[in-house]
């Protein structure tokens, strides 16, 4: 699933240090081929220490300015990988041990660059550049299965396994080059250094690399056929990122450095595609991933000007769906919320009864949250019928959008429900716990609002943050409900401060 960008904490980690390391070694830049070592040699990773590891860098990937949760973004991924991740379990990719511990996450980053990345652990990230450059459902599901491969390969222990003997020289080295850098102006010299630690240490790893690239473009392809996609969008993605590479290096396209592309690559994936063309099984619904691509495209956008060429499309009498979601999140943006909520309830009324109705009903219950709109009696009939689909929809925009509009309306004993209800479902929704913890505030209960903050902290893997809290719920002595709760509370203490101590403890 693409990912970005690695916080940048004020303090560095001996992790930190091991992931840059493991970005390094992941450059190929020799042409030896070493075998690859066996999952099962007991001198490779374990399974719970590559989970601690991903844990580690999903910590800072969470504290980035750059993550973001877009619940109408990671419903399209979720269903693009839900039967990416069926399909690897059935082929045996994905063994039960492999399900049950890895983490299995999806992140999605704010960096408009062409990006997707495998983390230790089966974290996997999706830049939003990624989704709106691609053209089609399979493009994009063809790169997460090619992440997914890489995770269910176990390619990056195998990575750390073999550099076990050569990482202390290279980390000195690379930290000899940091020094450098502090104490000289001579930049290049500095550089040098770190470069030079890395070229020595990844020269026997060109080969290795290739065969893991090989090996995740074969098994990832055979994912997305038994998925049911179109094997298709394997090669049309491959071509755009190919043609790229021979057009530019603009820094735009950091998936061609870290998976580099060849002309051997190219033609094997040419070559599985069946000589008779089979129809494929899953097809996502009409014009949905152009949408989406046009909703990742404006939140990736940081440029106003750029909104308001968007917002001038949009508004054209020709305009499709896309362009009038892009003009829509443009005009929110640009704070222009009386046009926003204008176009969206004429984008919702003409999209009524199609594939796509969904995503305009979520666009305008967006819409009419927005902090300066005035609630008037349009805006209210707008927001009980999205609160009533919260009751029964399942997708995660649908009920968290829903259940905001029935905070809206003061609806605060329907929105516990719902949320204490998805919250036993989905115990790692940090924003469901967030909006559960804002309800209980307003119900006063003081112990289970504190409890819920503290959870939704605990998603996002800050213990620190939820430990704090769960001891300020202990504090407080209330009514019979909250001691129920401090029931609870009391043994989440406990639960939390062991895997507060687990994230701290060294390997």
């Amino acid at each position: 699933m693409a990912m970005q960008r690695l916080s940048p904490n004020t303090s560095p980690s001996p992790w930190r240090f091991r992931w840059v390391v493991l970005c390094a070694l992941a450059t190929p830049l020799s042409m030896a081929q070493p075998a690859l070592p066996s999952l099962g040699d007991e001198q490779g990773m374990p399974i719970a220490k590559e989970r601690r590891l991903g844990d580690s860098i999903a910590q800072s990937i969470y504290r980035n300015p750059d993550y973001i949760d877009d619940p109408v973004l990671g419903d399209y991924l979720q269903l693009l990988w839900q039967p990416l991740f069926k399909a690897a379990q059935e082929r045996g990719d994905i063994g039960p041990e492999l399900a049950q511990r890895f983490a299995w996450e999806l992140v999605i980053s704010r960096d408009k660059r062409i990006n997707a990345f495998a983390l230790p652990g089966g974290y996997m990230g999706v830049n939003l550049g990624l989704i709106a450059a691609t053209d089609s459902a399979p493009e994009i599901a063809s790169v997460m299965a090619h992440e997914l491969s890489h995770v269910s390969q176990r390619h990056i222990a195998r990575l750390i396994a073999r550099q076990d003997q050569q990482s202390p020289w290279l980390l000195g080295t690379m930290i000899l080059g940091v020094l450098a850098a502090s104490a000289s102006a001579n930049v290049d010299v500095a550089n040098a250094v770190i470069v030079g630690g890395q070229a020595a240490a990844v020269q026997s790893q060109l080969g290795f690399s290739r065969d893991m690239e090989r090996e995740a473009d074969r098994i990832g392809f055979s994912i997305l056929e038994q998925a049911g996609l179109d094997g298709q969008g394997f090669v049309t993605m491959f071509s755009k990122l190919y043609q790229a590479s021979r057009l530019n290096d603009t820094g735009a396209f950091p998936y061609l450095r870290s998976h580099p592309l060849s002309d051997e690559r190219m033609a094997d994936m040419r070559n599985r595609l069946p000589a008779v063309p089979v129809a494929p099984t899953w097809v996502a619904p009409e014009g949905l991933h152009a949408v989406m691509a046009a909703r990742a495209a404006v939140l990736a956008e940081p440029s106003a000007e750029r909104w308001q060429a968007w917002l001038r499309l949009g508004q054209q009498p020709q305009a499709n769906a896309a362009s009038r979601i892009r003009a829509i999140l443009s005009a929110h943006r640009l704070g222009q919320h009386a046009v926003a909520v204008k176009d969206a309830r004429g984008l919702a009324r003409d999209l009524a009864g199609t594939p796509l109705a969904f995503v305009a009903n979520n666009l305008l219950v967006e819409m009419l949250m927005a902090p300066a709109w005035v609630a008037d009696a349009a805006t209210r009939a707008d927001w009980a019928a999205h609160a009533q689909r919260a009751l029964t929809h399942t997708d995660r925009a649908t009920v968290l959008w829903g259940v905001q509009a029935q905070m809206a309306l003061a609806q605060w004993a329907l929105a516990a429900e719902r949320l204490r209800g998805w919250v036993v479902q989905h115990p790692r929704d940090a924003l469901a716990w967030q909006l559960l913890s804002q309800v209980q505030w307003q119900q006063g209960q003081r112990v289970a609002a504190l409890r819920a903050e503290a959870e939704s902290r605990v998603a996002v893997m800050d213990f620190q943050g939820g430990l704090d809290r769960l001891q300020a719920a202990r504090a407080i002595k209330g009514s019979g409900q909250d001691e129920w709760e401090q029931v609870i509370v009391e043994t989440r203490l406990r639960q939390v401060a062991e895997r507060l101590k687990e994230s701290q403890r060294e390997d």
